[in-house]
């Protein structure tokens, strides 16, 4: 199921969040300040997050900022203002929708089921390519006979993103875009070598799939079939 960040001071609210998403399938992670959030969000794939304005070390304004800089996850902001600057505020900083104290935890449910439907995230936390599995809560591949392979944060993504949409046309700049983010000022390049380095790794599964390159706009991922 997809991986939601919840960032708040508040552990009441915190568990409230938990208790509801985790009944609808979700996977929890908490933190209770945006330094914590920012630092497991560089190191672990989040498929979106839920975060307070007002909180210690880092707030809600500059941890919204930051985590634009990783892409386009979605953002749900939950905070006890409600002006309306407020909301303009966050959604110039790439808030995706905003809910404010005390709210309902059903609607919360919702909106974030929406969100993920909006930005086309699966529930699923693996995804089968042949015979091999993809395991993005550990970024493992997992082989047919039990073994695995632990792949890099950014090769991983990369194979993920392809495999869940198998047969689709990602061309490099939408790959930078959802991957390494907007603000990424790096050669675009970087994804042909990100490429290749599947390709080595991935040398004796062509029966299960290969990465096909389109000449002069991007990738796609075939699934052989069975």
């Amino acid at each position: 199921m997809a991986k939601v960040l919840v960032v708040d001071d508040d552990a009441h609210i915190r568990e409230l969040v938990r208790l509801y998403l985790e009944d609808e399938g979700f996977e929890i992670i908490e933190k209770s300040n945006g330094e914590e959030a920012l630092q497991y969000a560089e190191n672990h794939i989040v498929d979106l997050v839920i975060l307070d304005i007002m909180m210690p070390k880092m707030d809600g304004w500059v941890l919204c900022e930051n985590l634009r800089a990783f892409g386009e996850m979605p953002i749900l902001m939950i905070t006890a203002k409600g002006e309306a600057t407020d909301r303009i505020k966050g959604f110039k900083l790439g808030t995706d929708d905003y809910l404010v104290k005390p709210f309902d935890p059903v609607e919360l449910v919702l909106r974030v089921k929406a969100l993920l439907k909006r930005y086309r995230i699966s529930t699923a936390s693996e995804i089968q390519l042949g015979t091999i599995t993809l395991d993005r809560k550990r970024y493992q591949v997992i082989y047919s006979n039990g073994q695995t392979m632990t792949l890099p944060m950014k090769e991983f993504e990369v194979l993920y993103k392809l495999g869940s949409n198998p047969g689709q046309l990602f061309t490099r700049s939408h790959l930078i875009e959802h991957i390494w983010g907007i603000d990424y000022e790096g050669d675009d390049r970087t994804v042909d070598v990100h490429i290749k380095r599947l390709r080595e790794r991935f040398t004796d599964c062509e029966s299960d799939f290969r990465i096909v390159t389109i000449r002069g706009l991007g990738y796609r991922l075939e699934v052989r079939p069975d």
